[in-house]
């Protein structure tokens, strides 16, 4: 299975600004020096500790990233000398280093401040301990760089799974959405989506800043999910765990009827569990899209029903339990 997918430009680079604009008020970040090197370019989603470029050891240092000065470089750094002390900033400093984030409450020197102006380097500082900054600094500059692509669609968080359903323009995704919806299911998006894979087999899904949670519904228009049914019936970002393929009834076509062969579809090289559902008059889209959600958690959480009942047939075909042809060995009375 084969589904149209566009990939999105990932980003080359960003910007001191731009990172310390958004990580400033979530991350409790500080600015300890002007702004004159906000224009500096970031082109590494991770972060890099100096201890042995500051001992002097800079073969293999990886400039190009966000410095993190914690417990460790500061403690080596108030150990030296102040000749000592200018010798080994100057050697860090005569690299093109983006920025630096000094952790655990520590506050920068005199000199450290003097030289950060001087190389026009921002030098920035958290409360938070190295590991935990490291990680969350690490985890939104990992976001910004992951590749990206578009699919055409309505994701829909339903039963805490996230449901991306897709199929030929007109078939009735959003209004199998809007339906959801209606049930007390969570729209993240519709139309566009945008996946973003994050770590080795994770996708998020999330809508434009254009769209958000505005549906498009044939014959009527443009609708608001959000003001029309509330902030308890939309989400901005899901993790897509099931993929849902609305067609129309063909004679033609074989589809599932036990379960057992699990379909799946690869996007960015993430395998995902993929559904194809006819579409016949009568048939309750809705209801079968919440039994796929919750099969897929009882599958989740270790039950397959069609591999059970696979187990149950050969054991009858094998002989055993061939005295229990009722489902209960004995009846009784039926009181309420």
């Amino acid at each position: 299975m084969k589904i149209d997918q566009k990939s999105i430009s990932r980003k080359e680079y960003i910007n001191v600004e731009y990172l310390y604009s958004y990580i400033k008020d979530k991350f409790k970040i500080k600015l300890y020096s002007d702004k004159s090197g906000f224009d500096k370019k970031i082109y590494d989603q991770n972060l890099y500790r100096p201890g042995l470029a500051l001992a002097g050891f800079v073969d293999l240092f990886t400039y190009s990233r966000v410095q993190v000065f914690g417990n460790t470089e500061m403690r080596y750094l108030d150990h030296l000398s102040e000749n000592e002390k200018r010798i080994s900033l100057e050697r860090i400093f005569s690299f093109n280093i983006p920025c630096i984030i000094i952790t655990d409450k520590n506050q920068p020197f005199p000199l450290l401040l003097e030289l950060a102006d001087k190389h026009k380097i921002p030098l920035l500082g958290s409360e938070f301990n190295t590991t935990k900054l490291i990680y969350l600094v690490g985890d939104f500059l990992d976001d910004q760089f992951a590749p990206r692509i578009s699919i055409h669609g309505s994701f829909v968080d339903v039963y805490g799974v996230g449901m991306l359903f897709i199929g030929k323009s007109g078939i009735g995704k959003s209004e199998v959405a809007l339906d959801l919806i209606e049930r007390g299911h969570r729209l993240v998006a519709d139309d566009i989506i945008i996946l973003t894979k994050k770590g080795e087999g994770i996708l998020i899904g999330s809508g434009t800043n254009l769209v958000k949670h505005i549906m498009e519904i044939r014959g009527l228009g443009l609708i608001d999910v959000e003001r029309m049914f509330g902030i308890r019936a939309i989400r901005y970002q899901k993790r897509l765990e099931v993929i849902v393929e609305l067609e129309v009834w063909s004679d033609k076509e074989e589809y599932t009827r036990t379960g057992l062969d699990g379909n799946f579809v690869s996007i960015s090289d993430v395998e995902i569990p993929y559904v194809k559902l006819p579409i016949l008059p009568g048939k309750n889209i809705t209801v079968i899209s919440e039994v796929i959600s919750l099969n897929y958690l009882l599958k989740h959480f270790g039950y397959d029903a069609a591999a059970h009942f696979q187990n149950r047939l050969n054991k009858r075909l094998n002989g055993e339990d061939i005295n229990k042809i009722r489902g209960i060995e004995y009846f009784e009375h039926d009181f309420e």
